[in-house]
């Protein structure tokens, strides 16, 4: 299993349009990016390609790194810096499975499958297959396992991509706070590599309007506001979960500058063989 980060930034990214933010500065100095979230996951085996989120820098990550177009998708929720790229499906596939929860949502009234349908209908390339939670699919060689995660008020999932001829397993929590339920976490357990959500570290909890919340025992907000994990939360989560490896996502650019690129927090590019 080859996985490639294509995406490790939040809704903006970073750097950020417009921002002169010593961290945005920073990364054009380095040369390094966090575009919008995106993970391309290859089976070694039968050359198969799955794409994690189709973001909407969709076009400039397979120009700028070096993957092969995927085979097939899930998508994790609605929000458009997961989703509005999946309009560059357009001429790009003959055929292009989408897999997203079939949970309807109270908020929207209607599951991350069915907004997918509505919203991507005149794509006929794409075909949407709802799945239920827990239950795996497969796909691109691969077991696919979505699980329900906390990122209120809309539904949200993370997965499991494990590979049932090597064992490789690669586990992505979403954008999630830290509480995510036990049977959740069960089926994320143990992988080899574990992507974990972390907007800020702890102490920018204190511009948030909602503060912190899920505290360790040392006082440390493992939740950043409602939606999101602090980096010290996604470290957390990776201890819990037991992973080899725990690489951050979703960071921001509201980090410090010698902070914002320390590890473990991730940027574009990154490659793994689990």
């Amino acid at each position: 299993m080859d996985v490639t980060l294509l995406g490790t930034g939040d809704t903006t990214g970073t750097p950020t349009p417009g921002c002169d933010c010593a961290t945005c500065q920073r990364a054009v100095e380095r040369g390094v990016e966090r575009s919008r979230f995106s993970v391309h996951v290859r089976n070694e085996r039968t050359g198969e390609s799955l794409l994690v989120d189709t973001s909407p820098d969709l076009r400039s990550q397979f120009l700028t790194h070096s993957v092969p177009l995927p085979d097939a998708a899930v998508i994790t929720h609605i929000h458009f810096d997961h989703l509005d790229g999946l309009g560059h499906a357009y001429r790009l596939f003959d055929r292009f499975p989408v897999y997203a929860a079939d949970e309807t949502d109270s908020q929207t009234g209607e599951s991350v499958a069915g907004t997918v349908r509505r919203r991507y209908d005149y794509l006929d390339t794409v075909s949407v297959h709802p799945r239920s939670p827990f239950e795996p699919v497969e796909t691109c060689g691969f077991e696919v396992t979505l699980v329900p995660v906390d990122h209120p008020p809309l539904a949200c999932y993370g997965l499991a991509v494990e590979d049932p001829e090597t064992g490789a397993k690669l586990a992505i929590s979403g954008d999630s706070t830290y509480g995510i339920g036990e049977r959740s976490r069960a089926v994320l357990a143990n992988p080899d590599l574990l992507l974990a959500d972390g907007i800020v570290t702890a102490d920018y909890c204190e511009h948030h309007p909602a503060g912190g919340d899920h505290f360790d025992e040392a006082g440390v907000a493992r939740t950043f506001g409602t939606k999101h994990m602090t980096v010290e939360g996604a470290q957390a989560l990776g201890e819990d979960l037991n992973a080899d490896r725990t690489r951050v996502v979703h960071v921001s650019h509201f980090l410090g500058p010698d902070e914002a690129f320390a590890d473990p927090l991730a940027v574009d590019g990154e490659q793994y063989d689990l």
